[in-house]
């Protein structure tokens, strides 16, 4: 007999209580096994309740989620869904990435109760969102620590075999270098690209999966942390050289002639728009076998054709490991492809960069 997914909802207004009540007693595989009006609450409640997943609000009385979701992490192991309202500049929309930081695997708009918003398409994507976070497994992690030494988690999938290539003598040069995430992509994304040095001297493009109007959020937080600039990539605009782009929300990521940023409202590649392979594609064509392709933790199939069209440029492929993921999907997609020369943790990733630009010939990595 399979038991239906065990859920704990954390969420101070009563009225958005009984909403999510309700649209999750729609679906037979899932179970609202108890809820708590803040985080304290919660987590006296915790042991006996044992959930599959958190559902967790972050403004509460008496103990916020960030809090909630620091002393989860340390203490009862848990996937952690963020229900939040959408990110707006006159919110304290860093305190959300904080969130994820600490260990909270998604976050999600919460729904504006008395609205005309569908309330449909936000049960289908919420139950859907449960179900991928109650297929994983997490623990606490002390090897990577966040900027607040927060305890980050990883979470587990079957495995497979790791690849470790050697690199290359010298190198076509680096011109630039093009990353595809999704589920726990903001976490990796802030180990990888805070560590990036500030006179790196090619562009970065960045594809992350992220719930509609949060990626302004994600933008200003990876900004406040990382030493590079970051911003949202802009139609008609030229990649400038040190700076980190984000493709923008609901268009793909694809450069023109000229290499300008092409940002087009077409349909969705791999259930995605943006999608990770449209802007791989895209980059490979331009860039040729100077494109470095990372694919990031993330569930599905986004990004494995496109990081075969990488590999089949002669450009460098590199994909997150099993053990530092938080979904082995689109990594573990790409490597069945062969596409992936480098199977590395997200923590060796920035090392590694650094020999890939060393060895570049008439590349000025920045990181010496």
């Amino acid at each position: 007999m399979i038991h239906p997914i065990r859920v704990l909802l954390v969420e101070d207004s009563p009225v958005v209580l009984v909403v999510l009540k309700r649209l999750l007693a729609t679906a037979a595989d899932i179970e609202v096994v108890g809820t708590a009006c803040n985080g304290q609450e919660a987590l006296e409640r915790l042991p006996a309740l044992q959930p599959d997943v958190i559902c967790v609000d972050y403004h509460m009385p008496v103990m916020d989620g960030l809090t909630f979701t620091q002393r989860v992490m340390s203490q009862f192991p848990r996937p952690i869904l963020v229900i939040s309202t959408s990110v707006h500049p006159q919110q304290n929309e860093h305190n959300i990435f904080r969130l994820l930081e600490a260990g909270a695997v998604d976050i999600f708009p919460k729904l504006k109760v008395g609205t005309d918003q569908d309330y449909e398409s936000f049960r289908q994507v919420l139950i859907s969102k449960i179900r991928v976070l109650a297929g994983v497994k997490v623990f606490t992690r002390h090897s990577l620590k966040t900027s607040t030494n927060n305890q980050r988690t990883t979470i587990l999938t079957p495995a497979v075999k790791q690849i470790n290539q050697p690199l290359e003598g010298i190198a076509p040069p680096v011109k630039a270098i093009a990353i595809g995430a999704s589920t726990g992509g903001p976490q990796a994304l802030h180990t990888l690209l805070t560590q990036l040095p500030d006179n790196l001297a090619l562009p970065i493009f960045c594809v992350q999966h992220i719930s509609e109007g949060f990626l302004q959020g994600l933008v200003n937080w990876l900004a406040a942390e990382c030493r590079l600039p970051v911003k949202i990539a802009q139609a008609g605009a030229l990649p400038l050289p040190g700076v980190i782009y984000f493709a923008p929300e609901r268009a793909h990521l694809e450069f023109g002639r000229q290499g300008q940023f092409l940002c087009t409202a077409s349909a969705p590649v791999d259930g995605h728009c943006p999608s990770v392979t449209v802007m791989l594609r895209s980059a490979a064509q331009h860039y040729g076998n100077g494109l470095i392709g990372i694919l990031l933790t993330g569930m599905g199939r986004d990004g494995a054709s496109g990081m075969q069209d990488v590999a089949l440029a002669g450009g460098r492929t590199i994909a997150q490991d099993e053990q530092s993921s938080v979904v082995f999907g689109m990594p573990k997609e790409a490597i069945a492809l062969g596409a992936v020369k480098h199977v590395l943790p997200i923590d060796a990733m920035p090392t590694v960069l650094a020999k890939m630009l060393s060895k570049s010939s008439k590349t000025r990595s920045g990181f010496e």
